[in-house]
């Protein structure tokens, strides 16, 4: 009998009585070591392609008692009051094994609870210095950054309703197909903008992307999309409502939008090691195109949950963070939007919880279960089983 048999038969309880036996199993050996690491990283170069070359750990790395190490995470231990440490356990295991017919691609995990990171694991091609690269997640960067802009005073709530072209003065209005003049940012920001490129231009841009230069991106998406309708619009997930706020952001602060996501976000969090890459327009990418280590990932979802508070100072406004995670309209099935951010309400045991999402195609999430005071971060590459994964086995371990 091995240690999977060991522990799915008798359960975690066994758990002391399996590393006995099997002291160098990756559950039992990893617990008490350092973190899996890239050897010579530099987070500029890290891309969707680059990951690829990152060979698989030899052994998983599981730790119920997160090191230190002056990140500012604030770090605890599984076995904290509150918390079915088996069901976690259980959970990280079926993602470790490699022969699982789940065929999961999972390369971390992390939990906080009660602001404190109380369970990582690394997998596959995770590692605790990787900055993960990431898809529609860099989409709430984009929001943050917005609402970063408005705690320092360079925009309010009540902006949010004004025209995007109102802030773009390099727009030639009349080229502007109808009702483009009345797309806000609110809007933008809830994927309601109603632009709808046809194929044609698109392959146009694709061929020319030095049509899409500085505010000429916007222009393009303006000018050659059919005719806006007047608003309530349908949702539509596309990249030109972030390309809206991002160009947005670099008119109203100081300097570039570059470096204000670095020094008045980034830098606030004590997040060096990422890289962000750069559009055709010239600015950051906002649809995809960033990257995060799992550590700082899971600090931007404590931020969320304490509501735009960083280590006791506000860095995002909060009205505008609680707007930005809240169910503003229906995307699609059960599956609410706010500005850039997802929210679910999940049932266990007849009782509904709520569920604030972060989600990256080809598996980058951030979920944060306010009832339960839980922060949950998962990367992967090539799979999104742990949408509805994470939220069936981390509840039940918080949620007794």
């Amino acid at each position: 009998m091995n240690t999977k048999e060991i522990v799915m038969s008798r359960g975690f309880l066994t758990l002391a009585l399996a590393c006995a036996w099997f002291p160098n199993s990756f559950l039992c050996a990893q617990n008490d070591g350092t973190a899996p690491e890239v050897i010579d990283l530099n987070a500029k170069d890290v891309s969707m392609e680059w990951e690829k070359n990152i060979p698989y750990l030899d052994e998983a790395y599981i730790s119920e008692s997160p090191k230190n190490i002056n990140d500012g995470i604030p770090v605890g231990t599984l076995a904290a009051d509150g918390v079915n440490r088996e069901m976690i356990l259980a959970f990280a295991l079926e993602i470790a094994d490699l022969e699982s017919e789940r065929k999961d691609k999972t390369d971390s995990l992390l939990i906080s609870h009660k602001g404190k990171l109380i369970f990582e694991s690394y997998y596959r091609r995770g590692r605790q210095n990787l900055p993960h690269f990431q898809m529609s997640i860099t989409k709430s960067y984009t929001a943050f950054a917005l609402g970063r802009a408005m705690q320092l005073g360079y925009l309010t709530m009540e902006d949010l309703d004004k025209p995007v072209v109102d802030y773009l003065k390099e727009i030639d209005r009349s080229q502007l197909v109808k009702g483009a003049e009345e797309v806000t940012l609110a809007e933008a920001l809830n994927m309601h903008s109603g632009v709808n490129l046809i194929r044609e231009n698109i392959i146009k841009y694709n061929k020319n992307p030095e049509l899409l230069k500085g505010q000429k991106q916007i222009q393009a998406y303006f000018t050659d999309s059919s005719p806006i309708p007047p608003a309530p619009r349908t949702f539509g997930y596309k990249p030109a409502d972030p390309a809206m706020i991002m160009q947005v952001l670099e008119v109203l602060v100081p300097g570039t939008a570059e470096d204000f996501i670095r020094d008045e976000l980034m830098g606030k969090l004590g997040i060096s090691e990422y890289a962000w890459q750069e559009d055709t327009s010239g600015f950051p990418k906002s649809a995809a195109g960033s990257s995060f280590r799992s550590r700082d990932m899971l600090k931007v979802g404590m931020l969320i949950k304490d509501k735009g508070k960083w280590q006791g100072e506000q860095l995002i406004s909060e009205a505008f963070m609680e707007r930005a995670v809240s169910p503003i309209s229906l995307g699609w099935g059960t599956n609410y939007y706010g500005y850039f951010c997802w929210h679910r309400m999940l049932n266990h045991k007849g009782e509904a919880y709520p569920s604030i999402e972060l989600r990256g195609a080809l598996g980058q999430f951030v979920f944060i279960f306010p009832e339960q005071d839980v922060v949950v971060v998962a990367t992967a590459h090539g799979v999104m089983a742990l949408l509805q994964e994470i939220p069936a086995r981390i509840i039940p371990a918080f949620a007794q």
